[in-house]
């Protein structure tokens, strides 16, 4: 079972992404969120959580729990020292973290940014960046597994 906050913050960005109608208003509304990440501890900003083959610095930081089954949950925390990449960051959160390993490796992340139209409006190197996140969520996911 998902984090209920975390699937209410979800459900939150993707209605306010609808309701933007210009890309502009979603670039700078991206930002806003990223100026609501809660920082990451600077013990946090280090090799082992670094994302590679993202252009700007990238931290994600997984923590694992259980839930009343026994099955692992990841809870995650992230950072970059770009302000659109620290928006990318808060919706990544929000779709993956508090769910279970196995829902993580079956959530389409490709899908969400296509349906907020950031797929066609990211630059190549920041939908690379953006599949590196993903891909490290999913390698954290499998590891828990």
């Amino acid at each position: 079972m998902p984090d209920l906050q975390t699937a209410t913050k979800l459900d939150e960005i993707i209605a306010n992404f609808n309701y933007l109608d210009e890309w502009e208003d979603r670039y700078r509304y991206l930002i806003e969120l990223g100026r609501g990440l809660e920082p990451l501890d600077d013990t946090a900003h280090n090799d082992r959580n670094k994302v590679r083959g993202c252009a700007s610095q990238v931290w994600l930081e997984t923590r694992v729990a259980t839930d009343h089954s026994g099955s692992p949950v990841l809870h995650l925390q992230g950072d970059s020292d770009a302000h659109i990449v620290r928006g990318l960051v808060v919706l990544l959160l929000a779709l993956y973290s508090g769910q279970t390993a196995s829902r993580i490796l079956a959530i389409d992340a490709h899908g969400l940014f296509e349906s907020l139209g950031l797929s066609t409006h990211l630059t190549p190197q920041r939908s690379n960046g953006v599949r590196s996140m993903v891909e490290r969520i999913k390698d954290d996911a499998r590891a828990a597994v």
